[in-house]
């Protein structure tokens, strides 16, 4: 099994592509999925803008011809050299299952695939062929921790010779984390914002970003995590009269059941108590919000969160996907 982890991608894509013909990238994060399977295809040397040379499928390209991925794969370029041929949206569909066993089953194909794949569960179909094949390279991308947060904050700062004070790096902390390409247009607005001042301030933090701060979507998230369905209907009605999109509210809450998902998988895995775990993974958390945490992770199994998770991620889609839930 070729399984790479995620401190380890930023050095394994820059030889990628000499060692491997085809990836998988699966998780729950999406935006890191998107942003990792783009790095790969950049070091393809495929013209990303090449209609004959690269390309992009959706898996429902794939309904009614179960074998046009295999096809796409071993097909020769137009002109000669290599293809990339790139599918999104995969989850345990049953042609992508089958093209991958049947190219990983035989030598290396010609051309490149990067499979782009949600959130698949240990044991999965397309999880159990790709990490049996030596010759597939797979991917997990989950919610950035906070070092992975903190690398991608002094990055993007540094792009713009800016530093952050302890403060705002906190309270910046609190806003990132559920998908790395919406973290990293929020620091890079953040550093356009703060552009010649040197130093980023909390302040600056909460006049840019302040999703939390202006439209109170915290209140909106410890309502659900408490149950508490009065305090939600009155933090949402906030969010509606200022006029702020309804997918701000959506986003903290998937942000927050993914850390919920993986701080109660470290506690049934590791027979942990709630403040074991806080102490670990939920360094990051205000201290004002940490006992409601706390006792979301005493109430919430594993299978709820996983659940719920889905149907968060399923919303925020929807959420893209139809402009009038997101006023300007």
């Amino acid at each position: 099994m070729a399984e790479i982890k995620s401190h380890e991608f930023d050095r394994f894509v820059e030889g990628a592509v000499e060692r491997y013909k085809i990836f998988v990238i699966y998780g729950p994060d999406r935006g890191l999925v998107a942003e990792r399977a783009g790095m790969i295809a950049a070091k393809s040397g495929v013209p990303m803008d090449d209609p004959f040379s690269m390309l992009k499928l959706d898996v429902s390209d794939l309904q009614g011809d179960p074998g046009r991925l295999i096809d796409e794969v071993n097909s020769l370029g137009l002109f000669g050299g290599s293809k990339l041929v790139w599918l999104r949206g995969a989850n345990n569909e049953k042609p992508v299952i089958d093209a991958l066993t049947l190219l990983s089953s035989g030598p290396a194909p010609e051309n490149l695939l990067i499979i782009e794949a949600g959130d698949l569960k240990k044991g999965s179909g397309l999880r159990k062929v790709a990490e049996a094949a030596k010759s597939i390279a797979i991917t997990p991308c989950y919610a950035d921790d906070a070092r992975a947060l903190n690398a991608l904050i002094d990055t993007e700062l540094a792009a713009e010779n800016l530093r952050i004070a302890p403060a705002g790096r906190e309270r910046l902390l609190e806003l990132l984390g559920g998908d790395r390409i919406a973290s990293r247009n929020e620091v890079r607005k953040l550093a356009l914002y703060c552009r010649g001042s040197g130093t980023v301030e909390e302040h600056h933090v909460d006049e840019i970003i302040g999703d939390a701060s202006s439209v109170s979507t915290d209140e909106a998230l410890d309502a659900v995590l408490s149950g508490d369905v009065d305090a939600l209907h009155r933090a949402v009605q906030k969010v509606v009269s200022s006029k702020t999109p309804i997918f701000l509210i959506l986003q903290s809450c998937l942000k927050q059941f993914q850390l919920l998902d993986i701080m109660r998988a470290e506690m049934d895995e590791k027979k942990l108590q709630p403040g074991q775990v806080m102490m670990t993974l939920g360094r990051h958390i205000h201290f004002k919000r940490k006992p409601l945490i706390e006792k979301a992770l005493r109430s919430w199994p594993a299978p709820a969160l996983a659940r719920e998770t889905d149907r968060l991620q399923a919303a925020v889609l929807a959420t893209r996907q139809n402009r009038a839930w997101n006023p300007p």
